[in-house]
């Protein structure tokens, strides 16, 4: 079994900073990409960030040169540093890991406000 979670979320106003955190626990063999996924009210979940076999990072075009993702392999965390925070930005954020099986964490939400 393997959980996740994540923290780090929270309000913030628009121009701020934020990081996210998600660590992973549990059974895992090898850890092929982590990422982040967001939603928005009323919107359909969309990829934020991945990191690919742990060197390869993609970025959605919307947080490209604001987003930041990183990766600590000896704890089984990924990281998302977000800077230039927009109100667009607001959703609840989803940590994804995929290994064996896909996993997902719970969400944690970001509010970014005007």
């Amino acid at each position: 079994q393997v959980q996740l979670v994540e923290s780090g979320g929270g309000l913030v106003q628009a121009g701020g900073s934020l990081r996210l955190s998600c660590a992973a626990s549990g059974s895992i063999l090898t850890i092929n990409d982590m990422g982040w996924y967001r939603q928005a009210p009323g919107k359909q979940s969309e990829l934020v960030a991945m990191i690919l076999g742990g060197v390869i990072t993609h970025y959605a075009d919307s947080v490209q040169g604001r987003f930041n993702i990183s990766r600590d392999n000896a704890k089984n965390t990924v990281y998302l540093q977000m800077n230039s925070l927009k109100v667009e930005d607001t959703g609840v954020y989803y940590c994804n890991l995929v290994a064996n099986y896909v996993y997902w964490g719970q969400g944690t939400q970001v509010t970014v406000s005007s």
